[in-house]
């Protein structure tokens, strides 16, 4: 039990409350907790509050509106209420008193793409260097703990809980990914950070944030919010943002520590050579040179690898220590991942490009490892921003050889009409006559791969890690580093 005092919070007519836990869901509350009645995108917190109280909640936090919802349920209740201002931030900071202890060190990454693989390649610099870290994002909490989790960047007393539990269970290095949804609903509120990461910006989710200044604002909460002024940013100076987030950044007095090839980059990539296996780096950091093995495919893998590097560098870790273990750094889950190889040694590579940038790099990268053909295959989302769809076929359509429009958690819209959106883009980008449309994404997978000679390369794009095609309200076994390996393996005989 603790007190609201103790948690930061005052109620109105300054009345405590003994607190025995916390709840977002009405349905989860029981006697004692707090229940937050928080503004939602299609109801308002404040509906539930009344059922809160029903299971005896002891204190209520919410905004001026909740409170004029609930006004006369409140009145006739003995629980305390706590009207903040900002709602969401009030119980980020609960939740961090609330359950305690976190891991020491801390660090999170902000970016339309990359986050994923920034957080993993964090946690796998840790564990060379025999520290007992973990990533905690779209895969759930990986690392020397395990977790799983439903969102990217959870919500506080979901993110909190786990911080905690990772604590218990030895960790003491965390890499976490910040979405823009979690930053921009203060999820993220209430950590102490010893460093943040930027990737990169680019088109996406513009069905939540509506404008491009308002998703790019979202992001920057993580410099000028979460991250205290004694913090260190990290920052991608080669993104088209990165020069602005660095201005962001000192207008604080955030210590900064520019990645990639901009000459004010402190870890600065100065080359870069390409095989079929991997790639070499030739880079400096504060003026000494460096030349480092990275067994991965793509050249972005140097930009998320060495934003890596300068984050856990950052956080506290020697520099020479930290650039010796890039050699062993190993391929993120449905990033760029090798799927399946043809007797010919065409390879099938699985990646979470979802939006028109992310393929675009995707296809650029591959491109100096493959001698022959690029057959891409991809799709875009239902109940998602629809603007992205015809340019997701505009990039497949300029950066690939060969493209195939397939369905891609259509959710509850009709797939024909989101293929359409695609493959009207990817026509208008170039022209019809390598462009297939086939529904069916286990028949696309069979057919791309049918496709491939000696030299080819096929990318399947879009799913990545995921397990589950999402039709109408049902989540469908589905998982395209599988679907790939069985199709060559039917395609070769070997079953």
């Amino acid at each position: 039990m603790k007190s609201l005092a103790e948690l930061g919070l005052t109620a109105q007519g300054a009345r405590d409350a003994q607190i025995a836990g916390l709840a977002v869901d009405s349905r989860e509350v029981k006697p004692g907790f707090l229940f937050a009645a928080l503004p939602g995108a299609q109801v308002h917190g404040g509906e539930f509050i009344q059922y809160a109280l029903r299971m005896q909640a002891a204190a209520i936090l919410t905004d001026a509106e909740g409170a004029r919802i609930a006004a006369d349920e409140l009145a006739a209740s003995d629980a305390a209420l706590i009207v903040a201002q900002d709602p969401r931030q009030a119980l980020a900071q609960t939740a961090s008193l609330w359950f305690g202890a976190h891991p020491k060190t801390v660090i999170a990454v902000t970016g339309t793409n990359g986050k994923t693989s920034v957080s993993t390649f964090c946690r796998q610099i840790w564990e060379e260097l025999d520290i007992p870290g973990v990533n905690l994002g779209t895969t759930g909490v990986e690392g020397a703990w395990t977790h799983p989790l439903k969102h990217t960047t959870p919500e506080p007393i979901t993110l909190h809980r786990v911080m905690a539990q990772a604590a218990e269970n030895g960790t003491t290095h965390v890499a976490m990914e910040a979405s823009s949804h979690g930053l921009d609903q203060r999820r993220l509120d209430g950590v102490l950070l010893a460093a943040a990461g930027f990737s990169n910006f680019s088109q996406d989710h513009l069905d939540y944030h509506e404008t491009f200044e308002a998703y790019f604002a979202a992001k920057m909460g993580l410099f000028q919010r979460v991250l205290s002024e004694d913090g260190v940013a990290v920052i991608n100076l080669d993104d088209p943002k990165g020069v602005e987030v660095a201005g962001i950044c000192a207008d604080r007095g955030q210590e900064i520590i520019g990645v990639g090839r901009h000459p004010d980059a402190r870890l600065r990539l100065t080359g870069q050579r390409f095989d079929a296996t991997g790639q070499d780096l030739l880079f400096e950091w504060q003026g000494r040179a460096r030349q480092a093995r990275l067994e991965l495919i793509g050249g972005f893998q140097a930009e998320n690898v060495l934003l890596a590097a300068a984050l856990v560098i950052a956080a506290g870790a020697d520099p020479a220590d930290v650039f010796d273990t890039l050699h062993y750094l190993t391929t993120v889950r449905g990033r760029m991942e090798l799927a399946a190889t043809r007797e010919s040694g065409a390879a099938v590579f699985v990646d979470y490009a979802h939006t028109p940038d992310a393929v675009e790099t995707a296809l650029k990268a591959m491109r100096p490892h493959v001698m022959g053909r690029i057959v891409v295959i991809v799709g875009a989302g239902g109940d998602r921003d629809t603007a992205k769809r015809p340019l997701m076929g505009a990039a497949a359509a300029q950066n690939a050889d060969i493209v195939i429009i397939t369905d891609d958690n259509p959710r509850s819209e009709d797939p024909a009409t989101i293929r359409a959106a695609v493959m009207a883009g990817a026509v208008d980008a170039g022209g019809s006559d390598s462009i297939t449309e086939v529904g069916d994404r286990a028949e696309a997978i069979l057919r791309g791969i049918d496709m491939l000679g000696a030299g080819d390369a096929l990318l399947i794009a879009g799913k990545g890690h995921e397990t589950g095609q999402v039709v109408g309200d049902t989540v469908l076994p589905f998982d395209d580093v599988e679907q790939a390996s069985v199709a060559v393996a039917a395609l070769e005989g070997w079953i």
